[in-house]
């Protein structure tokens, strides 16, 4: 038959009596099966009667158990309308269409097939001389799992673009809002492409022009400067302030430059502010001075985070530590040479978290070479700022101890003694008042008896003895006196 005498229709052969009148049903089941991924045979009813699948893969999945069943138990609850549907539209004779349907899975991931029915239509008989249809269906696996990558994908570009939006939203109302002057020139032609209202108002109404440069609003003298340290920062990436003067006026500004780089263009971001405010103010030079008499101080220094690691200390602190540099302290916990390991410290920053300030805490500290040394602790925390950190100021206070007498008269009320915790251990507490506590005792008794020591002794129910030994602890008395008593 030649060429083109019939039309090609959809899903249909020119001549397929010509090639296929002939093939068995072997043959026929072959190509069917190589065909599609997975092959239904349906009867009228809706039955599995037969299945092909074109992998081993699938096969494994067990999916051989839909055999028997009706092709709509097969699938899952959203699917089952769309095989009613096209079961239908092969028995009318409508055209076939390819429908997504999933089954469920042993493994709780769907199998996503696409489906398309067509009506077998036979002169001889087949399933007991009833119709039947064949359900083809390709593996849509590997199209959901693109899918789901692109729609992934799509999310998370999303969310960027939003986050990107966020930022320059913030960007735009900082850059708004600024009360410093703030101008954005290209770094190629240095012609103005943004300013915020500040700039406008500082620099006049012709900075609103279309092409401004700086060298329609500063005196030549200063365009000159202002050029040699573009060039600069252009070199060396950085640049000091400096100053210029407006052609209008005269107004003397300071000029501050960032080189910044967005795409593949670079610009320049100027600061501009009056030469009078922009000059170091008074309360900035006082906290540089308070810096500066901290770092000279002599009593230790130290700030720490709110764990008690160092972030700086200064030259008083090195001294104690015996270390020569910043950098060996820098990062390392402060009980590392404060007290005891492990107790001083974390009694300090409990009593700084509940009340913001420890005052006169006594502990030792210790040096990196073995010395030691009786400290006095005041301490703050600030929770406040960009970066909360604690501080601490420790105060040498050997020499005073050394030099002073101990008070021999007790607190005065109780309060006076719980003020000692957190300062010092509990056990040291007792320890001391105990021992205070005795030795007023036999210093009283020793002045009832007027020096009488048994009668003492007898007052204070000891044995004189004991009584000997702890006059000898508490250093009171006369060991000559106690020699003759002994004799």
């Amino acid at each position: 038959m030649p060429q083109g005498t019939q039309e090609h229709a959809i899903g249909r052969f020119i001549t397929p009596k010509l090639f296929l009148a002939d093939l068995d049903a072997e043959v026929a089941g072959e190509l069917i099966s190589a065909s599609a991924d997975v092959v239904l045979i349906v009867d009228e009813g809706g039955v599995i009667r037969d299945m092909a699948f074109g992998s081993d893969e699938l096969l494994s999945h067990g999916y051989q158990d839909w055999l028997g069943k009706p092709w709509s138990q097969t699938v899952t609850a959203d699917s089952k309308a769309k095989v009613e549907a096209m079961l239908k539209d092969a028995s009318t004779g409508a055209g076939a269409r390819w429908r997504h349907v999933n089954h469920p899975s042993a493994d709780g991931a769907d199998l996503p097939l696409s489906y398309s029915v067509v009506a077998v239509r036979r002169t001889g008989k087949s399933l007991a001389g009833k119709p039947h249809s064949v359900a083809f269906g390709r593996d849509l696996r590997s199209q959901v799992a693109l899918q789901q990558r692109l729609v992934s994908a799509q999310l998370s570009m999303e969310r960027d673009y939003w986050r990107l939006r966020h930022v320059e939203t913030r960007y735009r109302l900082l850059f708004q809002v600024a009360s410093e002057a703030v101008i954005i020139l290209d770094g190629t032609t240095e012609k103005l492409e943004e300013a915020n209202p500040a700039a406008y108002e500082l620099l006049g109404e012709k900075s609103r022009r279309t092409g401004w440069s700086l060298a329609d609003s500063l005196q030549p003298a200063s365009l000159t400067a202002t050029r040699q340290m573009l060039t600069a920062l252009r070199a060396n990436g950085r640049c000091d302030p400096f100053s210029v003067r407006l052609a209008e006026g005269g107004t003397e500004l300071t000029m501050s430059v960032s080189l910044f780089r967005q795409e593949n263009s670079t610009h320049f971001l100027i600061r501009l502010a009056r030469a009078q405010s922009v000059a170091a103010p008074a309360d900035g030079g006082a906290k540089q001075l308070l810096l500066s008499v901290m770092e000279s101080a002599p009593d230790a220094f130290v700030v720490t985070d709110l764990e008690g690691r160092v972030l700086t200390v200064n030259r008083a602190f090195l001294e104690l530590a015996q270390l020569a540099s910043e950098e060996l302290v820098r990062g390392a916990s402060l009980e590392r040479w404060l007290g005891r390991t492990g107790v001083d410290l974390n009694v300090l920053i409990s009593n700084l978290r509940q009340r913001g300030a420890v005052r006169l805490f006594a502990t030792s500290m210790r040096g990196e070479y073995g010395s030691t040394a009786e400290v006095e602790i005041s301490a703050v925390a600030v929770t406040t700022g960009e970066q909360p950190c604690l501080g601490f100021t420790i105060r040498d206070v050997g020499r005073r101890l050394s030099n002073e007498t101990r008070g021999k008269e007790l607190p005065r009320s109780a309060g006076q003694m719980t003020e000692l915790v957190g300062r010092v251990p509990l056990k040291d507490i007792v320890r001391e008042t105990t021992d205070l506590i005795e030795q007023l005792c036999i210093e009283a008794a020793l002045e009832l008896t007027g020096d009488n020591r048994a009668s003492a002794a007898e007052m204070l129910g000891l044995s004189r003895q004991s009584l000997y030994v702890k006059l000898r602890r508490f250093g009171v008395g006369d060991t000559a006196v106690e020699g003759q008593e002994t004799r």
